[in-house]
């Protein structure tokens, strides 16, 4: 088992924060978390490129490179694995794993359950030690159907996935009966709404990702900020430094 793959397997769940550049990255490994994770929608709103539409491969492998190298270990959000061709999401696994990603997200979109299943398949075949997050939409898109919802994921882990991931789940009850009916570890997306960390433990779950939340709130704080100072009012909430930011870059080679 590899060490991403050892922090699903703990008391507590990995709590998996998500960055959008190196800076983000950089200061969420300062504050001690071990793994970090990709945004897909702070990734793609960056590049003024629209999320969940294949349009950031180039993006997104530009800054897995960047960050690949970094003191904390990698999982990236390739949306739907930027293809609907198996090989080619192989081939997007094998550079992210040259780059030293250890994990990445995979989302169905709430297309076809044995095409995803089929990119799983590729993809541990041509990286088997990558941990392959397999995600379905099923309440993200969809109406919730709990039975079409195990129907998917028991086809992901028969495909060889390492995790589920059902984002917009928030009900108790349900989450702990998909756990009970599952042989691999289950993601939540974080909801200030719903169940906090510490009761998703509770329940089973084993990861718990922010998803977009983190992207957000900085472009909202960012926002507030504006509005604030063009009112004449002093902005509120944390700033760091200059000189913190600057510090979140390597040194230039001399």
């Amino acid at each position: 088992m590899t060490a991403f793959a050892d922090l699903h397997h703990r008391d507590v769940p990995l709590v998996l924060p998500t960055a959008w550049d190196h800076a983000s990255a950089a200061a969420l490994a300062a504050r001690g978390f071990e793994a970090i994770g990709t945004t897909s929608l702070g990734v793609a709103a960056a590049a003024g490129l629209p999320d969940g539409a294949a349009a950031t491969r180039d993006a997104t492998l530009a800054l897995a490179l960047t960050l690949g190298n970094g003191s904390f270990l990698l999982s990236v959000d390739v949306e739907g694995g930027f293809s609907d061709d198996p090989d080619e999401v192989a081939e997007v696994a094998r550079e992210l794993a040259a780059v030293g990603a250890v994990g990445i997200n995979l989302e169905d979109g709430l297309g076809s359950a044995s095409r995803h299943a089929a990119k799983i398949v590729a993809v541990k075949a041509a990286v088997p030690g990558l941990f392959v997050n397999a995600r379905t939409d099923t309440y993200w898109l969809g109406d919730g159907d709990e039975r079409e919802t195990s129907r998917r994921l028991d086809a992901y882990q028969q495909a060889g996935a390492d995790g589920v991931f059902v984002p917009g789940l928030t009900d108790e009850n349900r989450i702990a009966a998909l756990v009970k009916g599952l042989g691999v570890p289950l993601n939540i997306l974080y909801s200030p709404a719903g169940p906090t960390v510490t009761r998703l433990g509770d329940l089973g779950v084993r990861r718990v990702s922010l998803g977009s939340l983190l992207y957000r709130r900085a472009l909202g704080a960012a926002l507030e900020t504006a509005a604030d100072i063009r009112a004449g009012r002093t902005p509120r909430g944390a700033t760091p430094a200059y000189e913190e930011v600057q510090a979140l870059s390597p040194s230039l080679p001399t």
